[in-house]
Order: C-alpha cells, then sequence, then structure tokens
C-alpha cells in the first residue's frame, strides 16, 4: 500500500503559477506510475498527466499539455506538478494517484491509492 498526500494549492490570479507536491509513502514509490487528475464543481474527474515510475516518460491531457510538467523524486517519494499559465477553467480539487501498472493511463480506475486532493482556485 502507498499513502499519498497533496499540498501547494490554493489562489491565484489567471496567467500565475502553482507548484502542486504529492508526498508518498508506504511501499517502494518507485513502483508505481503517478498520475494527477483533477475535479471541478459539477463535473467529472479528469485526467491531467501522469509520469512512469523512473520519469523515463510524461503525458499530459491535451487541456494541460504545454502549461503543466510533472516530476518525480524517487528519492523523496514526491512528484510534482507544475502549473503556468494558469486559466480559471483550471479551478479543481487536484489528486495525486498511484498505479501498480507498468504503464501509465489516463484511466482512473487503473489508478488503486488516491490522496485526499488539494484546492487550486484561479481568479480571472
Amino acid at each position: 500500500q502507498v499513502q499519498l498526500v497533496e499540498s501547494g494549492g490554493g489562489l491565484v490570479q489567471a496567467g500565475g503559477s502553482l507548484r502542486l507536491s504529492c508526498a508518498a509513502s508506504g511501499r517502494p514509490f518507485s513502483s508505481y506510475v503517478m498520475g494527477w487528475f483533477r475535479q471541478a464543481p459539477g463535473k467529472e474527474r479528469e485526467f491531467v498527466g501522469g509520469i512512469s515510475r523512473m520519469s523515463e516518460g510524461t503525458y499530459y491531457a491535451d487541456s494541460v499539455k504545454g502549461r503543466f510538467t510533472i516530476s518525480r523524486d524517487n528519492t523523496k517519494n514526491m512528484v510534482y506538478l507544475q502549473m503556468n499559465s494558469l486559466k480559471p477553467e483550471d479551478t479543481a480539487v487536484y489528486y495525486c494517484a498511484a498505479s501498480p501498472l507498468y504503464r501509465g493511463s489516463p484511466d482512473e480506475r487503473t489508478y488503486a491509492y488516491w490522496g485526499q486532493g488539494t484546492q487550486v482556485t484561479v481568479s480571472s
């Protein structure tokens, strides 16, 4: 098992930046593909992006491509989501998640462990 705790959310103006962090504890962190998801009010949770076990690959939803960057530090059991050029439509609760599968996926059903989420609000 792995426990995940997100931090770094807050209120930011449109065009600004935020960096979310996700701290993991439990089983070896490098055993998991990591993903970020978000859920806006009244909407379903959606995939934001993911990173492979040893950072050899990252992948993003089209809506954030070029603005968001995912990274991880397996020595610190951390995964990060750098969010630049934020837009009001990025407002959501952001979740990190861990998948035991070898390959990452945008399908949230493939992620076994979830954090509690951190709120990001982008004002116009």
